[in-house]
């Protein structure tokens, strides 16, 4: 696997399509990270990290509304690994027109586009999800 950010983009994407109530993706820091920003912010209901023999995976609960809507619409990615896309704070693109949000590789870690303008750090934007 070239980009597991990409998958784990594709691997909520195909879920949220065949309106799968969970996705298991193989554990990383990284994606851990995302996982968690994804549900501070409201887009999933919960993260788990469960065993699966000598290794572990994340559980994602995605989250639908009362009609059996995902509050995902879309996922994009940003930074790519043929073209990496870095930003200052004050550039950070919006998703969407403002309705989306972005996640953000900064120095101080992951963050959402949100907060790094709030903590005035810019870095690397890797995602879109609106």
């Amino acid at each position: 696997m070239t980009d597991p950010i990409a998958d784990m983009l594709t691997r909520i994407r195909n879920a949220v399509r065949a309106r799968h109530p969970r996705v298991d993706i193989p554990h990383s820091g990284l994606k851990m990270e995302i996982a968690r920003i994804l549900k501070a912010e409201g887009y999933i209901a919960d993260v788990a990290v469960v065993a699966r023999g000598a290794f572990k995976d994340l559980r994602l609960t995605l989250r639908y509304d009362n009609e059996g809507n995902s509050l995902i619409a879309g996922l994009a990615l940003v930074s790519k690994p043929g073209r990496r896309f870095y930003t200052g704070y004050r550039d950070i693109p919006p998703i969407m027109g403002g309705l989306g949000m972005a996640i953000v590789s900064t120095p101080r870690g992951l963050m959402s586009a949100r907060d790094a303008k709030r903590a005035r750090v810019g870095g690397e934007v890797l995602c879109g999800i609106w």
